[in-house]
């Protein structure tokens, strides 16, 4: 039987199937030239035999007893075969072969003497002589052992070539791994260099605006707060004005926390920030500006936190230039993947399509931020039916971990 498994190599295909061979052929060959039914049973119960000991069942073998049974049969075959038919000489070849793929060490050469033993013992003497006897005995104990050497020396040149490519495959293997762990810490290698390109560029700009926009900010409110008295109107624009700066030093200051590796310290700070944001923005246009909150508030990472922000700012800011609002709406909504923003009033509104130079410089940039965090960003709106600015973001959670 010759067997398909990957694992064996041509040696061990041709080594499994030369005893069937070794007996079909022999018998076929006997029977066309003279039908016998005895010679038909005889091969297939041999082929039959070592299919059930060793084919089927390799670790059978590996006990003396049933090794000594299976040789014992099969000579026994062997010998009734040639005593029928001299052709099945040539099946003595498969026991040979069998001896020294099955026996170890010198019991291989004792499993030879014997087969060549019963070989002569069943052939028609013809009265040949002792002494020819014991020379065909011996001619043939060593030539069956010079086959068998060869064989022998091909079997171990086999058993090493399939050790030599169990390494190889093994050193493969390896070097495939390594291959891919370097891969994976050149990966990571690119993701801390960018990550930390990134980071120094934010710092850079955090140095930037608090060196110069937060610093002149501090010095307005200064020159401002050391005015003396002035007449009320004045002074009411002053502080309108000292509100202002005031309101965007606190925001300049938030930008530059948010560029720095530092996540929002207090839950609901958005929240907080949002309605403080409303209720100076109320105050400085006379319009009602409520603020809603949905949801469980929660920290999350600065970049989502900012982004929203700067969208409640725009969009405020865009009501106040153009809407002639009655009143604005801030809706926050915490969800469990998500978070939202609405910012909607009730001015004139107006057509999207429409716009003569589509959006302004302040609905891209919002769009802009909303995208970047792989966010939704729509507009609402239609001539006297107010207008309404939605943002949906990710909700990624505040960094566990802040540095300093």
């Amino acid at each position: 039987m010759v067997t398909t498994d990957p694992g064996l190599t041509r040696w061990d295909r041709v080594q499994a199937a030369l005893p069937y061979l070794l007996v079909l052929l022999p018998a076929l060959f006997a029977l066309l030239r003279e039908w016998r039914l005895e010679v038909l049973v005889l091969a297939l119960f041999a082929v039959a035999w070592h299919w059930l000991m060793v084919t089927s069942h390799p670790g059978w073998i590996a006990r003396p007893v049933v090794l000594i049974a299976y040789f014992a049969v099969l000579l026994a075959v062997i010998g009734v075969l040639v005593r029928i038919d001299n052709v099945f000489t040539v099946t003595g070849l498969g026991a040979f072969v069998q001896c020294f793929a099955l026996l170890p060490g010198l019991w291989a050469y004792g499993g030879v003497a014997v087969t060549v033993g019963v070989l002569i013992a069943a052939r028609p003497q013809l009265g040949r002589t002792p002494v020819e006897l014991l020379g065909s005995f011996v001619v043939g104990v060593l030539a069956a052992s010079t086959v068998g050497l060869v064989i022998k020396a091909i079997s171990d040149q086999n058993d090493q070539r399939k050790v030599m490519i169990a390494e190889l495959r093994e050193t493969s293997a390896k070097l495939v791994a390594l291959a891919d762990d370097n891969a994976n810490l050149q990966a990571q290698l690119l993701t801390r260099a960018r990550e930390a390109g990134v980071l120094e560029e934010r710092q850079r700009m955090a140095r930037e605006i608090h060196d110069t926009v937060a610093q002149g900010l501090t010095a307005i409110l200064t020159q401002l707060e050391a005015v003396g008295d002035v007449p009320p109107p004045a002074r009411a624009r002053l502080d309108t004005v000292q509100a202002m700066a005031r309101e965007s030093l606190t925001e300049a200051r938030r930008s530059v926390q948010a560029l720095r590796p530092a996540s929002l310290q207090h839950e609901g700070e958005l929240a907080a920030v949002l309605e403080r944001l409303a209720a100076t923005w109320s105050r400085n246009t006379g319009v009602p500006a409520a603020v809603s909150i949905t949801g469980d508030p929660r920290p999350l990472h600065a970049e989502v936190e900012t982004a929203l922000l700067r969208v409640a700012q725009e969009g405020l800011a865009n009501v106040a230039k153009h809407a002639s609002a009655g009143r604005v709406g801030l809706t926050l909504s915490y969800m469990d993947d998500v978070v939202a923003l609405d910012v909607r009033d009730d001015g004139a509104g107006f057509a999207p399509a429409a716009a003569p130079h589509g959006e302004g410089f302040g609905l891209v940039a919002m769009r802009q931020r909303v995208t970047r965090l792989a966010g939704s960003f729509a507009i609402e709106s239609a001539p006297g039916q107010g207008t309404g600015v939605s943002a949906t973001v990710p909700a990624i959670p505040a960094d566990p971990d802040p540095g300093p």
